[in-house]
């Protein structure tokens, strides 16, 4: 459908700054919360409605948790703001405009600023390789997990059919999760909980010929952990038959199998990739600095270089000789800043940000291993083990944004030790 002209639109309360927000997740939401009001008029574009706690999604593939338990609608997150569903497309910076497009049909229309906020997150990195968009399963949105969790269903109940050799329903059993990151292992360790948990008992003639297989390309899983706590998890997956490949990359992805580098082929019925981000269509469409992974490029003050008014965080920026990890953590504590620094400088009546750049504070690392085990890498001390797992959950309960959610994702848990997680497809 040919695009109509852009629509030209502006928030309400003319007198007041327009400060555009691109994005709803983890920076962006810490900034909205944070900013004034008072001082600006806030209008925040994304064609996702919603915050979503990412941290727990992969718990969400096999419910341990339900999808709706982990997210939060955007209008809720700060009430005085303006939400177009909509994605942003292209950028003006002679009238400080932002081309965006409706999610549904398509239509363009465009939303004036006095300060941006680009925060729109990444996409999965698939470095080019044969197969990935086809053929396999991404964990970055609710969608990702639905489609996650539908499959693992639909592969155990063709499985079960009759007249299936068992060559085919060793393949539909066999799981690749390619990327030994937070998410991926995470992942791993959720679904080896839902087969020895749930589907021993309910699909007790298939259990057997199910399998999960972890490619990683780097010589240990969670690289950004200390090697003990690697190999702790290690240790567990090797308990549960969960088979890792280390310094092992995929050549290509087919409808039924993974091919290796190496020549291995590795018959499987799902593949879910999860090997770090990707710069978006738009940021590479920006005329702005790059580094080589395409991120933004911003000073200390969290503004893209050589730019006034556009500011950037998240997992499509990078602080120019500042090394910092692509988070959630550090989002969060972005956005914060920003916000502080954006109503310092409305109340000043200046352009100009002063006071200390941007310098995250660390608080640690956690991941999920499965088999009630957690990993907890902090300033202070490391640990691994149950007592982990209930400060991993503990933490995460603590940091979801409103009551709601707390309430939800502890009823969730309460509900799968009671009763189990639900088999149902749909």
């Amino acid at each position: 459908m040919e695009n109509r002209p852009p629509v030209a639109v502006k928030s309400i309360g003319k007198m007041k700054p327009q400060l555009v927000v691109l994005g709803t997740g983890f920076g962006a939401v810490s900034l909205i919360k944070k900013i004034s009001l008072a001082h600006y008029d806030v209008t925040v574009v994304s064609p996702r409605n919603h915050f979503l706690f990412s941290p727990l999604l992969p718990s969400t593939t096999v419910g341990t948790i339900e999808f709706r338990s982990i997210i939060e609608p955007i209008r809720l997150a700060r009430k005085g703001i303006t939400y177009f569903q909509a994605t942003a497309v292209d950028l003006d910076k002679m009238s400080k405009t932002v081309v965006c497009e409706q999610v549904e049909d398509k239509r363009r229309f465009s939303v004036k600023y006095d300060k941006l906020i680009i925060c729109v997150g990444a996409v999965n990195n698939t470095f080019g390789i044969e197969g990935v968009y086809e053929h396999a399963l991404f964990l970055r949105e609710l969608i990702d997990a639905r489609r996650i969790r539908n499959r693992i269903i639909d592969n155990f109940e063709r499985a079960a059919l009759p007249a299936l050799d068992e060559p085919e329903q060793k393949r539909l059993l066999h799981t690749v999760v390619v990327g030994g990151g937070p998410t991926g292992v995470e992942f791993a360790a959720e679904l080896a909980d839902f087969m020895s948990d749930e589907l021993t008992a309910t699909f007790p003639a298939q259990i057997q010929a199910a399998n999960i297989t972890l490619v990683e390309a780097g010589k240990q899983i969670l690289s950004t952990f200390d090697e003990g706590l690697a190999d702790y998890a290690m240790k567990v997956f090797k308990r549960r038959n969960v088979t890792v490949l280390t310094n092992t990359t995929v050549k290509k992805v087919t409808a039924t199998a993974v091919l290796l580098s190496s020549g291995q082929e590795l018959p499987c019925g799902l593949v879910v990739w999860s090997t770090g981000n990707g710069a978006t269509a738009f940021v590479k469409s920006l005329p702005f600095e790059r580094d080589k992974a395409q991120r933004l490029v911003t000073d200390g003050y969290l503004r893209v270089k050589n730019e006034l008014d556009i500011f950037a965080l998240g997992d499509c920026a990078t602080i120019e000789n500042y090394t910092q990890p692509a988070t959630a953590q550090v989002a969060q504590q972005a956005g914060a800043y920003l916000a502080t620094q954006l109503n310092a400088m409305a109340k000043r009546g200046s352009p100009e940000p002063v006071g200390e750049k941007f310098k995250r504070i660390n608080f640690g690392m956690l991941a999920y291993v499965g088999d009630n085990r957690a990993l907890a890498e902090l300033p202070q001390a490391k640990s691994s083990g149950i007592g982990t797992w209930l400060f991993w959950r503990s933490a995460y309960l603590t940091k979801l944004i409103s009551l709601k959610n707390k309430a939800l994702v502890l009823f969730d848990w309460t509900k799968a030790i009671l009763f189990g997680r639900d088999i149902s497809r749909f």
